[in-house]
């Protein structure tokens, strides 16, 4: 697929997207620890979660480039910032990552719509919608730590009562994920 208007094609910007995927995961990964190193448990196992979606995300990617016989490799990440001044400052960096994560994902679906890549385009729809929800959840997280006033134990009680333990199923509009046989 070429590129249009001097702009990186469909495929390219994926390609990147799959790094940018298993880096979030890596992210979302350290950040977890930092929360059980520091006795944040439920912040933790979001974290944990989170972590599991990116790296799935980026698999879905991968089968989508597979499934169309288009060039696909794995490489290195991006960089990773493994510690944080402090419980705040770990949120705060994980929402404007996820924010970065949507615009980059936005850039992917106008590839595709650019370039009259109806499947890309179609395939994109799901991570858009994806990273609308994980946007809102990190902000609403956001919003509670900037309210609980330094009182993490409000926050651990949030992140228990309202944050998924789980990974949701992804259900059947979900692209396949590369390396299974269902999502």
């Amino acid at each position: 697929m070429p590129d249009i208007d001097g702009g990186r094609s469909f495929p390219a910007l994926l390609r990147d997207q799959i790094r940018h995927g298993f880096t979030a995961a890596q992210q979302y990964l350290a950040a977890a620890v930092y929360f059980e190193a520091n006795r944040l448990p439920q912040l933790a196992r979001h974290c944990y979660g989170r972590s599991g979606e990116h790296r799935g995300h980026a698999l879905r990617m991968i089968q989508h480039l597979l499934d169309r016989d288009l060039e696909v490799t794995v490489g290195g990440l991006d960089e990773v910032r493994p510690t944080f001044e402090s419980p705040h400052a770990a949120i705060a960096f994980l929402h404007a990552r996820e924010q970065t994560l949507t615009d980059q994902t936005v850039d992917c679906a106008k590839a595709a719509r650019a370039s009259g890549d109806y499947l890309g385009e179609q395939f994109m729809q799901w991570f858009l919608e994806q990273q609308l929800d994980e946007v809102a959840a990190m902000t609403t997280l956001l919003t509670v730590l900037e309210r609980a006033a330094g009182n993490l134990f409000d926050v651990e009680e949030f992140a228990a009562r309202e944050l998924p333990t789980t990974i949701a199923p992804a259900g059947n509009s979900a692209p396949k994920m590369a390396g299974t046989v269902r999502n």
